[in-house]
Parts: structure tokens; sequence; C-alpha cells
């Protein structure tokens, strides 16, 4: 079945907004908007939900293997942030 130009934009721009969708990381979410337009894209394209699943499928693996992710220690972020902080203020060490 052969795609419209519009089509293939579309499967080219859910591509890169799939990933953030699945994701829903709150530092790099995307706009409802977005949401919705990929949503309704999926609702029509075969690939691109085919995409999404092996996405899916692939995290749901990962995660049986490697365990499920765990955000940093807040105080060794902290930690790292004044050291670095310190860096900056005193230049680099000699």
């Amino acid at each position: 079945m052969k795609q419209s130009l519009r089509q293939m934009l579309e499967c080219r721009w859910s591509a890169r907004h799939v990933q953030r969708y699945l994701d829903a990381d709150p530092s790099a979410s995307l706009t409802p908007q977005e949401v919705q337009r990929l949503e309704e894209h999926l609702d029509v394209c075969a690939r691109c939900t085919q995409v999404v699943q092996e996405h899916r499928a692939l995290h749901h693996a990962l995660t049986l293997t490697l365990g499920p992710t765990s955000l940093p220690d807040e105080d060794a972020v902290d930690r790292l942030r004044r050291f670095v902080a310190g860096l900056d203020e005193e230049g680099p060490p000699s």
C-alpha cells in the first residue's frame, strides 16, 4: 500500500515522539496536543502501532532482565551539584 506524503510525514513525526510518549517522563513530556496527535495517528497507522508494541515488548523484557528503574539518590545528586559548582568557582584543579 502506497503512503501519501502527509502519511509519511505523520509517521516520521510519530517516530520522533513515540519514546517520550511511552516513557511518560515528566521532564520531557509531550503536550496534550502532541499526545492527541500521536494517538490519532496510531488509531489509523498499523506500522506505527507495531513500532509502539515493539517498544513496549522491549521495555517489558528489559524490566524483567534488569529490574525496574529507579531514580538517583537525591543526596548524591545534591553532593555532585555542589562539587561541580565548587569547580566552577575555583577553576580547574592544578
